[in-house]
């Protein structure tokens, strides 16, 4: 089972027979993804029980966990036509349009269980589901190609388990310097995100502060702990990630808060961070940043 703030997602079973019944005869369930014929619940019992029997399909229902109500569906299916496993959802229309559907895709596609086992995940959609292209687009899939199949013109999304997984890393690196909410930074995660030899430089105009990882985690572990900075907290808001081989780069923009001797504040700006694979898998090596607004 897999546990998120607002869900449960886990593997689908006869006792979801009612609720596969509903979803499967609902509109949009219909228009995207195609009639199934089933209409009574002895059918939807078939319908998981094929499911279940089949090595190439994986399906998991969504719960609120108030209530463990069942509003939805994320998949895993290794199709014919289709080099890799492709990813699909589908939810109960009263829950579209809050979150639900991306909290799940997203929960799925960056689980232990799922990249473990692949190396790349494609998502499939009729050209027209425009809901769909952009939940697949936040979730960081990009537009592959236009296939054709059995009539029907659908665009193919990828993303390769790397780049998944380089997403978790530096997610993983802004959260370290969180101290909203009384939360206290979690300083033994810098070593699980960089290298210990990793180098940081901080741009101002033509001007640069070049640091190691003790001097640049020094001055920030104390300005966060002592009360100098408050309710800090920084955030990426878009990102392009170029993997080759063992290396990779990412072009980051990124903003930023909190409470600097009392002062509120607010920044954004932009960081290129540098990547290498390792035996203990991807670590980052150089950050570069540059704030360029402030207020």
């Amino acid at each position: 089972m897999i546990s998120t703030d607002r869900l449960f997602i886990a593997e689908m079973t006869l006792d979801d027979a009612e609720f596969i019944l509903k979803l499967l005869n609902t509109e949009g369930w219909k228009k995207f993804i195609g009639e199934r014929n089933v209409n009574n619940k002895q059918e939807a019992e078939v319908y998981i029980r094929k499911i279940i029997d089949n090595p190439n399909f994986s399906y998991s229902a969504v719960r609120l966990k108030g209530g463990n109500v069942p509003i939805g569906m994320v998949s895993m299916i290794k199709r014919d036509y289709l080099d890799h496993h492709d990813i699909g959802f589908a939810f109960l229309p009263d829950y579209n349009g809050k979150g639900y559907a991306f909290e799940a895709a997203s929960a799925v596609l960056n689980h232990p269980s799922t990249l473990a086992v692949h190396t790349k995940i494609l998502a499939t959609t009729l050209k027209h589901n425009s809901s769909s292209i952009q939940l697949l687009e936040r979730l960081g899939l990009v537009l592959d190609k236009e296939i054709k199949v059995e009539g029907k013109e659908l665009f193919l999304y990828n993303v390769g388990v790397d780049e998944l997984l380089l997403n978790q890393l530096t997610h993983r690196f802004f959260g370290i310097f969180n101290n909203t909410n009384e939360d206290q930074p979690d300083w033994g995660m810098i070593n699980e995100t960089c290298l210990p030899e990793a180098i940081f430089i901080k741009k101002t105009g033509l001007e640069e502060e070049v640091y190691h990882l003790q001097s640049f985690i020094a001055p920030r572990r104390k300005i966060l702990s002592d009360g100098t900075l408050k309710e800090f907290k920084e955030w990426e808001t878009l990102a392009e990630t170029k993997i080759s081989g063992n290396i990779a780069q990412r072009f980051s923009k990124y903003e930023k808060s909190g409470a600097l001797n009392g002062t509120s504040f607010k920044a954004s700006g932009n960081k290129i961070f540098q990547f290498i694979k390792t035996w203990e898998g991807w670590r980052i090596s150089a950050v570069v940043w540059e704030d360029v607004t402030a207020g």
